[in-house]
């Protein structure tokens, strides 16, 4: 399966991504097999680029993009969708919380 990814590059300490297609089981900086855009996350305005049309067609070839490309790709306007949500464990506070309003329910 395909997936529109990041792909580091730059020096130590100052990255700087390439948005790439590329397999899902190759590694991180490995082949790829189109360059879509770039990103740099350290540039005043967080620099993105995107080739719009291009990433349009992978979509809809299946490719999937990453969370981290799929929250950049909502935010320029390509996905409709918003990210997923990551699942945390509640905090014990939270379980407190839920606890005393499902035993105020009961009552």
């Amino acid at each position: 399966m395909l997936r529109i990814r990041l792909r580091r590059t730059g020096r130590s300490k100052a990255p700087h991504y390439r948005v790439v297609v590329a397999d899902q089981r190759a590694p991180r900086d490995g082949d790829f097999v189109e360059i879509v855009g770039h990103y740099n996350p350290r540039s005043t305005e967080k620099e993105l680029v995107l080739k719009e049309e291009r990433i349009r067609h992978w979509l809809e070839q299946g490719a999937r993009p990453s969370e981290t490309v799929h929250r950049l790709l909502h935010k320029q306007g390509l996905i409709e969708e918003p990210p997923r949500q990551r699942f945390t464990h509640p905090s014990r506070a939270e379980r407190e919380e839920a606890a005393a309003a499902a035993a105020e329910a009961e009552e």
